[in-house]
């Protein structure tokens, strides 16, 4: 019943696909396998996603798409490269440490969330409010070099020296870390999602993102492919898996309810009311937005565009600086390759010289 409620709903959003209907016959041509290597179990993050597949979007596209839960939160990239996914959601530091360690075939395709996630959090009881207030404190951390870093360059904006703080690695324990007072604060965890439970359980944290204090924005969540298999029919399934995700996005915007229902079809542990409540937190991550002038690609880089940018789009200038960043900290080692670590190209309505890169 809840599915034929969307019916007119996904009828207006599939307006936006931008995909051709196919003459119909006796047959329908069979379904091509497309299989997405997702970065973690379901969540919020993944709404968009499951929504389009709940809807059969990606049906109508033609499309057999399986959303795959990682072995293991570090395999997703290993196993695209081993090709066993068509596409992989991974993190953009992710993709260009695995470029750096030999990796060079991999690109990212499009964004899913446009914006870090990754914050620095405390609880009223750490006394953090500002970066300023961390000399002193205790800081709880996942372990990941590049977060390490993160902190390293959050000080130096803040004025606190590195030796004022006292870090501990407590895995992915962040939020019990905090609730123990273990630690005055921690690195590492999600606004939209531990930062929203949290919230929701009235323990008031403090959330800092990582772009407005000092640390270069970046796209937390991307879809990754392997260069060999964007060959012509490679290529029309990741334009349609794109285009029909766009789709689910938007039908995720109008009706974030059928996010919710799709997830909890696909893990019956999660608790509705809390997802829903990160879902609309993340809703305007999912989405680009223009920067300012003053911060687009120089014409060489990306051509000026007016209205809106395609869902999915990956800003070529922001790539460049957040790669600097890693190359600053000494967390990527070779010398950069030829071959562009993002394109735009296979986003809905982009093509080649519309803003790629690679």
């Amino acid at each position: 019943m809840k599915r034929l409620l969307l019916l007119a709903v996904v009828a207006g959003v599939l307006a936006g696909c931008g995909e051709k209907s196919e003459p119909t016959g006796n047959e329908a041509p069979p379904l091509e396998p497309f299989t997405v290597m997702l970065d973690y179990v379901p969540n919020a993050d993944h709404a968009g996603l499951y929504a389009a597949l709940e809807a059969g979007l990606y049906e109508q596209a033609g499309l057999d798409v399986k959303l795959q839960p990682p072995p293991d939160p570090a395999a997703p990239l290993r196993l695209l490269a081993a090709g066993r996914a068509d596409v992989a959601i991974s993190y953009q530091p992710e993709l260009l440490l695995a470029r750096d360690q030999g990796e060079e075939n991999i690109v990212s395709v499009g964004a899913l969330v446009q914006k870090p996630l990754t914050s620095l959090m405390a609880l009223p009881s750490g006394g953090v409010r500002t970066p300023k207030d961390l000399s002193g404190k205790r800081v709880a951390t996942a372990g990941i070099p590049y977060q390490d870093a993160y902190l390293k360059t959050i000080l130096k904006a803040a004025g606190v020296e590195a030796n004022a703080v006292q870090t501990i690695n407590v895995g992915f324990n962040l939020t019990q870390a905090m609730l123990s007072k273990r630690a005055d604060a921690s690195l590492g965890s999600f606004w939209n999602v531990e930062g929203v439970d949290l919230q929701r359980r009235d323990q008031k944290p403090v959330i800092l993102r990582m772009e407005e204090i000092g640390v270069p924005t970046y796209n937390e969540l991307i879809f990754v492919a392997r260069r060999q298999d964007l060959d012509a029919a490679g290529a029309s399934r990741l334009r349609r898996f794109l285009s029909t995700t766009a789709a689910g996005h938007r039908l995720l915007r109008k009706t974030p309810q059928a996010g919710v229902d799709a997830l909890v079809k696909a893990d019956k542990g999660l608790e509705p009311e809390l997802l829903e409540a990160q879902i609309k937190a993340t809703l305007p991550v999912f989405f680009p937005t223009v920067p300012a002038r003053e911060d687009r690609a120089a014409p060489s880089l990306a051509p000026q565009r007016t209205g809106d940018l395609p869902w999915g789009w990956q800003e070529p200038v922001e790539w460049a600086a957040y790669e600097r960043w890693m190359r600053a900290e000494n967390l990527l080692t070779r010398p950069p390759s030829e071959a562009s670590p993002v394109t735009n190209e296979f986003l809905p309505g982009e093509g080649l010289g519309q803003g790629s890169r690679g």
